[in-house]
């Protein structure tokens, strides 16, 4: 059996004529709050009063219904318009501000840090100390390759 196999699937189906369920909500629900602003001042006021609310209700319903931007629906549009306005334009990545992942089956080490930072301090004392080590490594290295056949050295 063949079966015919829609075109455009992404496109939403139509209910009357070209307006689809959608479009139908909200111009039922922009042309019933424009219509309620026009039955509320229109008895009392003159026609400069009660125009602008109902053209602006009328306007953002058609542009909410109907209107499309860049292929993107006007919600859409405006609130990526609205997030790029918002959010920052430049990122900065700062070392250890964000959060690691840390695995549920490893164990944590947690360092302690004393108040006071250890700093040592050379002395002279320890420096002479130092400096009679290596003098002593250097003199028992020498007599050291007399003493060791096994040893290996080249000297040239």
């Amino acid at each position: 059996m063949q079966f015919k196999v829609p075109q455009n699937v992404q496109r939403e189906d139509t209910i009357i004529g070209p307006l689809t369920l959608r479009q139908m909500i909200i111009v039922g629900i922009g042309g019933g709050i424009a219509y309620a602003i026009y039955v509320s001042l229109a008895k009392t006021y003159f026609m400069e009063i009660w125009l602008p609310p109902v053209a602006i209700v009328s306007a953002l319903t058609a542009a909410f219904a109907f209107l499309k931007i860049h292929n993107l629906p006007f919600h859409f549009f405006l609130m990526y318009l609205l997030e790029y306005h918002l959010l920052p334009k430049k990122r900065i990545w700062i070392q250890g501000t964000g959060t690691p992942f840390i695995s549920p089956f490893e164990t944590i080490q947690v360092k302690q840090s004393d108040d006071a930072p250890k700093t040592a301090k050379k002395t002279t004392k320890s420096i002479n100390e130092l400096a009679s080590v290596v003098d002593s490594y250097s003199k028992s290295e020498k007599t050291e390759e007399k003493t060791d056949p096994l040893k290996l050295t080249v000297k040239q």
